[in-house]
């Protein structure tokens, strides 16, 4: 999965006031687009000293011992040899390395948190870095802001040698995936499960079994995946507004997705030979 890169390690540990290090990677966004070089089925981050607007560097984390900070510029300008790139379709893109990706979705997130809370939403008062912890705080009225992380689940919805697989409609993607959605508010991560299978395939599901979890920073998710065996009838009933697919692929028929980045394409697989937990 995506956030497999031993030997690498990404080094999250919040460290304030990190002398800015001309080696480092900078990453820059606007909107959903990164800078960086794509070298043929490879990604390329840009460091510091490549750079030249005079924002401020912040730093995010390391990987490994490369220091990797945001540019806070906001400026989309030119930079020979660089290219502006969909954060949500690099991994389409380009083949790795898997270390960068990683790394540029999690900025990405920060990114993301940084940009969407330059103010309260409590008070409206301006938003500063808190000097201790990774966190944002209101002067005004001393709230802390958090980076967001919304529980998700990915389902495997299996009937013997048969495993529930889905098309999402709206999105062009052309493989397999499985059952996947929202935690709700006074909802486990159980009964997401049962309530997703059920609003989207119209199926009742036992013996739901916890699988493995996933950070997936594009939307924010820590995704949560589960086996669980159909209960009672194995008809479909296809919600049409969600999806343009729902159909039982049995094992042997299982194919893969075109990367090993997703929790979604492991759990298929494992499906596949036979290692789903019982």
């Amino acid at each position: 999965m995506i956030q497999d890169i031993y030997p690498h390690r990404l080094r999250n540990e919040f460290v304030p006031d990190r002398p800015v290090d001309p080696e480092g990677w900078l990453f820059r966004f606007e909107g959903e687009s990164l800078l960086c070089a794509i070298d043929g089925d490879a990604v390329r981050l840009p460091r510091v000293k490549d750079i030249l607007s005079a924002g401020e560097r912040r730093y995010l984390f390391a990987l490994d011992d490369v220091p990797c900070y945001l540019d806070m510029a906001g400026e989309k300008g030119g930079d020979d040899g660089l290219e502006w790139a969909q954060v949500r379709t690099l991994r389409r893109r380009v083949a790795g390395p898997r270390e960068v990706i990683f790394a540029a979705w999690t900025a990405f997130q920060l990114y993301n948190w940084y940009r969407d809370n330059r103010f309260c939403g409590r008070c409206g008062g301006e938003t500063a870095l808190a000097p201790d912890e990774r966190a944002v705080m209101c002067h005004k009225c001393n709230r802390r802001i958090y980076p967001r992380i919304i529980p998700a689940v990915i389902v495997g919805v299996t009937n013997g040698d048969e495993i529930l697989m889905t098309k999402y409609r709206g999105r062009d993607i052309p493989y397999y995936a499985l059952i996947a959605g929202f935690t709700e508010i006074g909802e486990t991560l159980e009964q997401t499960v049962a309530r997703e299978v059920m609003e989207e395939a119209g199926l009742r599901v036992k013996n739901i079994r916890y699988y493995k979890s996933q950070p997936w920073a594009i939307v924010d998710d820590l995704l949560a995946g589960f086996y669980c065996d159909v209960d009672g009838s194995t008809e479909i009933h296809m919600d049409a507004t969600e999806l343009k697919e729902a159909v039982w692929v049995r094992r042997e028929d299982v194919i893969g997705q075109p990367n090993d980045f997703s929790l979604t394409n492991e759990m298929m697989l494992v499906f596949r030979d036979g290692k789903e937990p019982r």
